[in-house]
């Protein structure tokens, strides 16, 4: 009987909440597909040793120079290849695979690597960029598109240095970093995590579980009312969450997080989504990010501990369904990433349904 409740509760809250249907995708993909190869504007992260260095966005990084910064670049060509090989029948299908094959070419992945390879730019997109590479890598490897198969060999090598570095730097940090924003310790591990075990990589699955057990384990009462900051897009409290469910047998990691997070217990907590005030201003619009942050983590919890957490569904959906239809207002702001965000919630509560 109980069981048959929470099925119910399962099916009544995914009814209230918006699906990735076909028509949805293709206004998804036209974000990325508008900007990936739209140079200007653009917030370049250089480190500029001398003045050889310098160069257009395109000339330095030719694959990842489009959607104002590089880590937003990459993000955006992996929500291309992740709904090229959701929806077969995704309109623009070869204008996306055309474009993917033009940026990921193994002469443009050699230049991000060389670029990357700079002693001085040891910590370029650290570990933010480097996160979102890894599961662009993720995607390629696994997609069934026959032409996407090329790129991930394209795309390899660059991976390959990212996994050095997340080896080489991980058990140098002394701290985690917990803001809501690129520099987010948890968020960056937990995407690597992912490719680590997708891959077979068992040093960097030791490395990153060894260092997140270092770095957070002894974490507790979380000050969720703390969030959130006024620029955040990423949850701090549920990042951390995030790489512990990920690093921890289930019987240890509910303890930990009785201690980290008791708020999540309670079949009665309300969390109000992050409100955006302006969303033509590049930093305020954060906040939409962090709604989908809080969602795609909230759907991972309930779909590995259901009977825990099932009543966290109706909280998921409420922030997610907050900043949904915000994505697509025309607002280059919040175009040219947060279609990124919305696809991985999207994903997470894919892997909760497939369990309903």
């Amino acid at each position: 009987m109980k069981h048959y409740l929470l099925t119910a509760l399962f099916i009544t809250s995914f009814s209230f909440a918006q699906e990735l249907t076909l028509e949805r995708a293709n206004g998804l993909a036209g974000l990325p597909l508008k900007c990936m190869q739209q140079e200007f504007p653009n917030k370049m992260g250089q480190l500029i040793a001398d003045a050889s260095e310098l160069g257009t966005p395109q000339q330095l990084h030719p694959a990842f120079y489009g959607c104002f910064d590089w880590h937003s670049s990459v993000h955006g060509h992996w929500s291309l290849v992740y709904l090229l090989s959701k929806f077969p029948d995704i309109n623009r299908k070869e204008e996306i695979i055309s474009k993917l094959q033009v940026n990921l070419s193994k002469a443009n992945i050699e230049q991000e690597v060389a670029y990357m390879s700079k002693k001085h730019e040891k910590a370029f997109e650290r570990t933010y960029g480097w996160a979102w590479l890894l599961k662009l890598q993720l995607e390629l490897e696994r997609s069934p598109v026959d032409e996407v198969e090329e790129l991930a060999v394209n795309v390899k090598p660059l991976a390959d240095l990212i996994v050095a570095r997340y080896i080489e730097f991980l058990p140098k940090l002394n701290y985690p970093v917990r803001v809501g924003t690129h520099t987010n310790t948890a968020f960056g591990m937990s995407l690597a995590w992912d490719y680590a075990v997708y891959s077979g990589n068992t040093e960097l699955q030791r490395v990153i579980k060894e260092n997140a057990l270092r770095l957070f384990k002894d974490d507790a009462d979380c000050p969720f009312d703390w969030e959130p900051s006024g620029t955040d897009f990423l949850s701090p409290c549920m990042e951390e969450m995030a790489i512990m469910q990920r690093v921890m047998p289930e019987k240890d990691f509910l303890k930990w997080l009785k201690g980290f997070a008791k708020q999540l217990f309670d079949k009665n907590y309300n969390w109000e989504p992050g409100e955006v005030s302006d969303r033509n201003d590049g930093h305020l619009v954060h906040l939409d990010g962090l709604n989908f942050s809080r969602a795609w983590n909230m759907y991972r919890l309930v779909s590995q501990y259901p009977k825990q957490f099932g009543h966290l569904i109706p909280l998921a959906n409420h922030h997610f369904n907050y900043s949904l239809p915000a994505i697509v207002d025309g607002n280059y702001e919040g175009e040219h990433w947060l279609a990124s965000f919305a696809l991985h919630a999207f994903e997470e509560k894919s892997y909760l349904s497939l369990k309903m």
